[in-house]
């Protein structure tokens, strides 16, 4: 294989990047701690910071979990809601007598022809073994 760099440069960029990966591997283990601890197990020989006091701060109860208990409505509410609901269903049924009155009796509506692609032109012969090449 041609490289562009000389063989021994190569070589000598190989062994920096193995020293440097044995240091790094050497290092962690040096580094790390005789015994491994627990999830919130505390760190031996430290003593714990004191608890944070945050003034804004405001514990979890069961609404904010929960939610809020939905409230009453008022007569006024229920009436326009019931106005509402009522309106919904005469705008539906005159879009249903509209529906029906639009087509005339007797008469089924039928659905408009899908359209379909034309069919595909077969691809053209090959030409014969004889025939020189364009």
């Amino acid at each position: 294989m041609q490289w562009s760099m000389p063989h021994r440069v190569l070589q000598v960029v190989a062994g920096l990047i193995v020293v440097i990966a044995l240091g790094a591997f050497t290092m962690g283990i040096v580094n790390a701690p005789q015994r491994g601890r627990m999830p919130g197990e505390r760190p031996a020989g430290q003593s714990g910071a004191a608890p944070l006091a945050a003034a804004e701060a405001t514990p979890l109860s069961q609404d904010r979990i929960e939610g809020t208990a939905p409230r009453e409505l008022t007569d006024e509410e229920k009436e326009k809601a019931l106005e509402e609901k009522e309106a919904k269903q005469e705008a539906a049924d005159a879009a249903k007598a509209a529906a029906e009155t639009t087509t005339p009796p007797g008469v089924v509506a039928v659905a408009p022809p899908s359209i379909t692609p034309p069919p595909a032109e077969p691809p053209p012969p090959a030409p014969s073994p004889d025939e020189a090449p364009h």
